[in-house]
């Protein structure tokens, strides 16, 4: 065999075997993608995303999508191929799979956690939309969690409103823990609550649950404060609506949508398109108050929003400089800080006055 051929077929085998060396190593990284957008004036699955019943509404044109981010699953392993592939795709973005998933979080436990998130920034744009609206917001003390094996285990529950503790009103959570410590470990301890079956059946049918219980605990010793007295539970906040706002939307997680599911109940509880029929995308976390958080992935919602038809995109305002050094072409980035940010940022968008609307500068 002739040395030129034979050193061709030994650098083709050469290549054969690396090829199949990248398919077979695992490496420990996770990829993420750009995910769909979701219209939140629109439909999703042939269901309103936002349905509203017990106050007026108002058609609402255009587009406030929200948006998201594809990633590979927990226990999914990439190979060496796969992520230089990644690195390489202008699109794809390759991260350490201890980005997503830290201290060995399963799938299960992922998607467990980014369900909670999700159902808390629902809650959340709920009561910000409605204080923009300047509408009243009633807010509760409730059990958020029980902790298992301690003495309020089967006594109280998740859910059960707190009207006070050993007879003293309780106004906000701190409270409760304030009431309970005033005891010592072993003493009596009595929860006036309302059940949380009767809260919830009392806020559905419109009117003021009328059914207490009065609950009595012996406090125990909290763990390295032997002489401080604890029952078991966390105390938390619940807010009541004065009208029934329902989010209706499978197969996402976590709390980046809170901002365009905000605005989009803004949009439908006043009159006119707050939009102007112009297509804007967004994301940001939101709180209670209206103030925007950043969020994960803003470089693959940049591409997903431009990809759909987004001309205008709400940016976090932490989230300004990443997003602005790589912006997809004829996508115009809108600094935000807070839903009223947000709010006058449409107007402008609607009346086309453009020139004015606060940008994400490079760093």
């Amino acid at each position: 065999m002739p040395r030129r051929t034979a050193t061709m077929l030994a650098a083709s085998m050469i290549a054969v075997a690396l090829l199949c060396a990248g398919i077979l190593i695992p490496v420990k990284y996770a990829e993420m993608s750009p995910g769909p957008t979701v219209n939140t004036l629109g439909e999703a699955g042939g269901e309103p995303v936002l349905r509203i019943s017990g106050r007026k509404t108002y058609p609402a044109s255009g587009n406030l999508n929200m948006t998201t981010v594809r990633v590979t699953g927990a226990d999914y392993r990439m190979n060496l191929v796969e992520a230089m592939y990644g690195w390489l795709a202008h699109d794809n973005v390759v991260v350490p799979h201890d980005t997503l998933y830290p201290d060995g979080q399963t799938e299960e436990q992922s998607t467990q956690e980014n369900a909670e998130e999700f159902s808390q920034s629902q809650e959340s744009a709920k009561v910000a939309a409605l204080k923009e609206l300047k509408i009243e917001v009633g807010s509760r003390v409730v059990v958020a969690t029980v902790v298992k094996g301690t003495p309020a285990e089967g006594k109280l529950h998740a859910g059960d409103v707190i009207k006070a503790v050993d007879g003293r009103p309780v106004e906000e959570p701190a409270d409760v823990a304030k009431l309970v410590t005033r005891n010592k470990p072993g003493e009596d301890t009595v929860f006036t609550v309302v059940p949380a079956k009767e809260a919830a059946e009392a806020e559905k049918a419109g009117r003021e649950p009328d059914v207490t219980e009065r609950i009595t605990i012996t406090t125990a010793k909290a763990e390295g404060k032997p002489d401080r007295a604890v029952v078991g539970i966390q105390a938390g906040t619940d807010h009541t609506f004065p009208f029934t706002i329902d989010i209706n939307l499978a197969d996402v997680g976590g709390p980046s949508a809170g901002l365009m599911f905000a605005l989009g109940i803004v949009d439908k509880l006043t009159p006119g398109d707050m939009t102007g029929g112009k297509f804007v995308a967004g994301t940001g976390t939101i709180d209670d108050d209206g103030r925007v958080g950043p969020i994960g992935g803003i470089a693959m919602k940049l591409v997903g929003a431009r990809s759909a038809g987004a001309e205008y995109f709400l940016t976090p305002a932490d989230n300004c400089e990443a997003a602005a050094a790589d912006i997809p072409d004829g996508l115009t980035l809108v600094k935000v800080d807070t839903i009223a940010d947000a709010t006058k940022s449409l107007a402008k968008i609607k009346s086309g006055d453009t020139a004015g609307l606060p940008s994400c500068a490079k760093g």
